[in-house]
């Protein structure tokens, strides 16, 4: 990767600022890929490895983190009310136009990241050319659903751990931690030890979970923030992009989750990765970044 060139840097947004990290040159000829963390509230670390597609094929990999999050501004004061899907879009949008690339660009997505993608391709933007939804869900009822599903297929005590402090209100005692670690481990990252750049994300969550906090809740069974009743399914037939989904066999976005996609998006292909949770550019490295950057060269 020395040899491609990188560079970091804010993006004015309102009264804050954004963090982004361009890998390659913006004036090549393939499509930039714009890679979106999930959360809402991870950072752009454990989805780092995608930034090698800018070696495999000679395209510009840009990722950044969300506002509140990593390298961006933090506003831990600001309540749920602040934390919408809108002020995300708007961020983004903000982001393209800053980078000079609004007018032609592809979109990865991973978990709430490609939740935000699908908002943002529902509104048809005339520059998104190519769109990749990473392991995420359609319908939040869906995925709270299959999650606690998945949960009932661990250890007795574990699930015991977790009511008892879910009806205490303790939700960030170590035992509970340590209970919905075990779910983790299965069904979000079955590599262990969790890789550096996971584990960067999951401790910069621990040190200011604001965003996460509002809108998931403590944990990725456990959704009471504000996004628990949210939904794309009625408005997926209006994205125009070509698709790619992407999940785990072992995924907490499990094939029901991530069904509506399949069903709804008018052209939509769908990889499963089948060793593999909610992370396969990290469980399954090189075939996953191989399958973005096969399907990003089609759409050049």
């Amino acid at each position: 990767m020395s040899a491609i060139d990188t560079l970091e840097g804010h993006a004015p947004f309102r009264d804050y600022r954004t963090w982004y990290r361009v890998t390659g040159t913006l004036t090549g000829e393939r499509l930039p890929l714009v890679v979106a963390h999930g959360g809402p509230g991870c950072t752009h670390d454990y989805v780092d490895s995608f930034r090698d597609i800018a070696a495999l094929d000679g395209r510009v990999v840009i990722h950044y983190d969300q506002l509140g999050n990593g390298r961006s501004t933090h506003l831990p004061e600001k309540g749920a009310d602040f934390w919408t899907v809108e002020l995300f879009l708007a961020e983004l949008d903000n982001l393209l136009a800053h980078l000079g690339i609004s007018g032609r660009y592809a979109f990865l997505g991973q978990s709430w990241g490609g939740m935000l993608g699908a908002e943002h391709a529902v509104r048809r933007p005339a520059g998104l050319k190519a769109l990749v939804i990473a392991n995420s869900p359609a319908n939040m009822h869906t995925w709270v659903a299959e999650a606690n599903r998945l949960r009932r297929d661990l250890p007795a005590e574990v699930q015991a751990t977790l009511l008892a402090h879910e009806a205490a209100g303790t939700l960030t005692h170590p035992d509970y931690i340590a209970a919905s670690r075990v779910f983790y481990d299965r069904h979000v990252c079955r590599v262990s030890p969790w890789p550096a750049e996971v584990a960067r994300t999951f401790a910069a969550m621990d040190e200011d979970n604001t965003v996460y906090r509002h809108m998931n809740g403590p944990t990725e069974f456990h959704v009471i923030g504000t996004m628990k009743d949210w939904t794309i399914e009625d408005r997926l037939h209006l994205i125009a992009a070509p698709t790619l989904l992407i999940s785990g066999a072992h995924d907490e976005a499990t094939p029901e989750v991530v069904r509506p996609y399949r069903e709804r998006v008018p052209d939509c292909t769908w990889k499963l990765f089948a060793d593999s949770s909610h992370m396969p550019h990290v469980e399954e490295k090189v075939a996953c970044l191989a399958a973005v950057s096969a399907f990003l060269r089609q759409h050049d």
